[in-house]
């Protein structure tokens, strides 16, 4: 293979290498963890099971919400259950600083993604939303409290 052919191809990769990630794509949060997701007037982070494990684990100050209706029962060590489509009206069992943790979750994921939005666009810097809910929860063996 020819050189110039050769450096045509390889030089939009390593350009590629050097291009900053922030402005790219989905970049994980300033923990580490989840995914961003851009929603109208913030964003929140989209979280795996081991995430909400290790952030439990590091930070005992994350609020934990289950936002399932109807109720279906609880990942243990939940802190408050408050309806997706009325965490706006809640605002009084959320943090008063905008800029603490709050992890949501429902039953597989949709009703979390709902209430992180809403609370993403009221201004809160630290939302994040649990994939899969408590069913994924469950499924890895984790302890629920009344299912």
């Amino acid at each position: 293979m020819n050189v110039r052919l050769l450096l045509s191809r390889l030089l939009p990769l390593f350009a590629l290498m050097f291009l900053p990630v922030s402005g790219f794509g989905q970049a994980p949060d300033a923990t580490g963890v989840g995914e961003r997701v851009a929603v109208p007037g913030g964003a929140y982070w989209s979280i795996s099971v081991a995430d909400l494990q290790a952030m439990r684990a590091s930070d005992r100050d994350t609020r934990l919400i289950n936002v399932h209706v109807p109720f279906q029962g609880d990942i243990a060590g939940t802190d408050v259950s408050i309806p997706f489509n009325e965490i706006g009206d809640h605002l009084d069992q959320l943090p008063s600083e905008k800029d603490a943790p709050v992890a949501l979750y429902c039953r597989s994921g949709p009703m979390s993604v709902r209430a992180a939005t809403t609370l993403a666009g009221l201004g809160y810097t630290k939302v994040y939303s649990l994939e899969g809910g408590f069913n994924a929860w469950a499924a890895a063996g984790l302890p629920m409290v009344n299912p």
